[in-house]
């Protein structure tokens, strides 16, 4: 059984991350709207690690990274961090290409569950998925997420809209 360990993005990941993006650039284009040109450089990718850690720090988000058998694997994130009244924040997580299929998905959204409901304290979490994408909702839904709504053709990539169904998840009662 593989060791996979979550740990917050940092400055000493530089390296292996930015070989990571630019490995699966392509992968992750193919679901997500590119990022700017200059992130793929050394230098843009370690400005986006300093912004993470400005984000945690500021309690408005909070990247991870997730290993297995301390390979880089995947990236699970929660955006949008809001106290006042809701304490929710957003997930999104990829998965490199040569780690599909063997549920690191599931593994790392399992994990950043247990750092958004325990560590952070936080009450609910959204995630959304494209419809097209039915191995992402099976993560969802087999981490407890539950479908609330379904926007059409609210996402566009490329030339072409997508329509986006919405999760929700809840930490349990204490």
């Amino acid at each position: 059984m593989p060791a996979l360990a979550l740990s917050p993005v940092s400055l000493a990941d530089l390296d292996e991350l930015h070989e990571f993006e630019q490995r699966n650039r392509a992968f992750f284009e193919a679901w997500i709207n590119a990022r700017p040109k200059d992130y793929y450089s050394l230098d843009g990718v370690a400005q986006a690690i300093e912004a993470a850690r400005r984000d945690a720090e500021q309690d408005r988000g909070y990247q991870f990274l997730l290993r297995e058998d301390g390979v880089l694997a995947a990236r699970v994130n929660l955006s949008q961090v809001r106290r006042a009244h809701f304490h929710c924040a957003s997930l999104g997580y990829r998965v490199g290409e040569q780690h599909q299929g063997r549920g690191l998905a599931k593994a790392a959204v399992r994990l950043a569950m247990q750092q958004a409901f325990v560590e952070l304290a936080l009450w609910r979490l959204e995630a959304t998925s494209r419809v097209e994408n039915p191995a992402s909702i099976q993560v969802l839904t087999a981490n407890g997420f539950v479908q609330f709504g379904h926007a059409r053709r609210c996402f566009q990539l490329g030339e072409a809209w997508f329509d986006l169904l919405h999760f929700e998840a809840h930490a349990k009662p204490r």
